[in-house]
């Protein structure tokens, strides 16, 4: 008999992930009782994600209340900016270095925000293409951004991410130009890995393209609540 016949090897992973989805469904299940839509918003580093965030926010806050949840290593950066530049409650989650959030780390950020009032939470999760995709953290929908300097061919490289995302928003549309990106490419590759993924270009910086993505956030929070 081999050394290795005798070692017992339990699947750590998978049972860590199976309890991490039922803490998912039930935190998803108490925010539909309570009509608050929360929205699982990922990223890599660098891809606009808190300007395409403020700009969104501008055009829903007068509309639905609105919290935000950002997810960092080690920073209240974003959380500042956001809250200095739309008005609206935002706190900072400290991951202690954990490249995710799962559905209990979503909890404990969820019971630091006056959900009297709101609608919809957004949580900015840590920026990178790999963990967060992962783990569930009851959110009612998963979102990504995708910027044009990234490439067209993200969604090959990183599946998963894509797979489990409604929705993708390209942002920096406006460099399209002076990168070598293929936008018809680049959503053939998602819906190769999500046929029902919505697509939606836009530029953060000028704002072309944010009505439809915050359209599409309001149908989703109007429909949640019914």
């Amino acid at each position: 008999m081999h050394i290795m016949d005798e070692v017992k090897v339990i699947e750590i992973k998978k049972s860590v992930f199976a309890e991490n989805e039922k803490d998912a469904d039930a935190l998803r299940s108490e925010l539909k009782g309570r009509g608050v839509y929360l929205l699982n918003l990922m990223s890599s580093p660098g891809s606009g994600k808190t300007t395409t965030l403020i700009q969104t926010i501008k055009r829903l806050k007068d509309k639905i209340g609105i919290a935000v949840m950002e997810a960092d290593i080690d920073s209240d950066v974003d959380a500042i900016k956001i809250k200095e530049a739309t008005g609206i409650q935002s706190i900072q989650l400290h991951t202690g270095g954990m490249c995710h959030l799962d559905a209990e780390m979503t909890r404990q950020g969820l019971d630091n925000v006056n959900l009297d009032g709101i609608d919809l939470v957004v949580l900015e999760n840590v920026g990178n293409l790999v963990c967060p995709a992962e783990f569930d953290t009851g959110a009612a929908r998963n979102a990504m951004i995708l910027s044009v300097p990234e490439g067209h061919d993200k969604p090959l490289k990183y599946p998963l991410m894509f797979s489990v995302c409604d929705v993708v928003v390209i942002n920096k549309m406006d460099v399209l130009p002076y990168f070598d990106f293929d936008l018809e490419k680049c959503t053939e590759y998602i819906h190769m890995r999500n046929p029902r993924a919505r697509v939606i270009p836009v530029c953060a910086r000028t704002g072309e393209g944010i009505d439809a993505f915050a359209e599409w956030i309001l149908d989703e929070v109007k429909a949640w609540k019914n």
